[in-house]
């Protein structure tokens, strides 16, 4: 089921600060921290269990397979990156069901062709905006739960400019979107405009190295944003420790003091082995 606390937190106009996940390890640590929201992105989660680029190459599937396990374990509301949908209308109907049965509490769905790329990268193309529309009212059909919420998601900025962009943003809302996305746009004042002409709660990208400029939730929230996600902060920061971790290794021929890690006892709280000790003491055999 869809975890009702987003949805109050939009009608609270209670600001949602999403740090993106991409596997269970990054899952667990953000999901103790205190975030309103988690946010499952679709470039670290290819790049993580496949190894290549967001470029439409991972499967409804594969997607599902990881999406699922996150929401499975998480307290904090997961929103998941579901790509274009995976096909055509009767794909988005299959998706959005299978992203709220495994516990998703909105999902993702963008108006790009097929196959989509990541939206801070060049040569996106989109779709006619009359089939987003029908995608968005299916999705918004498909779902069983109300709390279940629908983000539409368009790229038209870079490629038709920020007026095309804002006309999708609208149209996409009045078709049933619960939030309007409108992907890289490239200065604070493009951000304001579109603050001020969309009449649907917002979510902004914050990418690190992106095409958007990185501001801080409060200026975002005084622009008019409800949300905002930042994808790529942990995939990025685990890539830099990991390769500061294995040149230390290799230059030293062991870990030094000059690398942090996180404790050996604190990683085994962290994924549970305090109850598999538990279960071992209650349960083992007495000889």
């Amino acid at each position: 089921m869809a975890n009702p606390l987003l949805r109050s937190h939009l009608e609270t106009k209670t600001f949602v600060s999403a740090p993106g996940v991409y596997d269970l390890i990054s899952a667990l640590v953000a999901d103790r921290m205190g975030f309103n929201a988690l946010y499952v992105t679709g470039y670290g989660s290819v790049a993580s269990s496949l190894g290549l680029p967001d470029a439409g190459l991972a499967t409804y599937t594969e997607m599902l397979e990881r999406v699922g396990r996150i929401a499975g374990m998480a307290q904090t509301p997961v929103i998941a990156d579901a790509d274009t949908g995976y096909g055509g209308l009767l794909n988005v109907r299959h998706t959005v069901r299978g992203y709220e049965k495994a516990g998703v509490t909105a999902i993702q769905i963008e108006d790009q062709e097929f196959p989509k790329k990541c939206g801070h990268t060049p040569n996106r193309r989109v779709v006619p905006i009359a089939d987003m529309v029908r995608k968005i009212k299916v999705a918004s059909d498909a779902r069983s739960d109300s709390n279940f919420l629908v983000i539409a998601r368009t790229d038209a900025r870079t490629s038709l400019g920020l007026d095309e962009a804002l006309r999708r943003g609208e149209a996409y809302g009045e078709a049933g979107a619960d939030i309007v996305f409108i992907e890289s746009p490239e200065s604070e004042a493009e951000l304001s405009m579109i603050g001020q002409r969309i009449g649907k709660p917002l979510l902004a990208n914050m990418v690190n190295g992106g095409r958007t400029p990185m501001l801080p939730t409060k200026r975002l929230e005084e622009l008019g944003f409800a949300a905002a996600i930042f994808p790529a902060v942990g995939f990025l920061a685990t890539a830099q420790a990991l390769t500061a971790a294995y040149a230390d290794l290799q230059q030293n021929g062991t870990t030094t003091e000059k690398i942090p890690m996180y404790s050996f006892a604190d990683f085994n709280a962290l994924i549970g082995f305090q109850d598999v000790w538990d279960f071992e003491k209650r349960y083992a055999e007495v000889e």
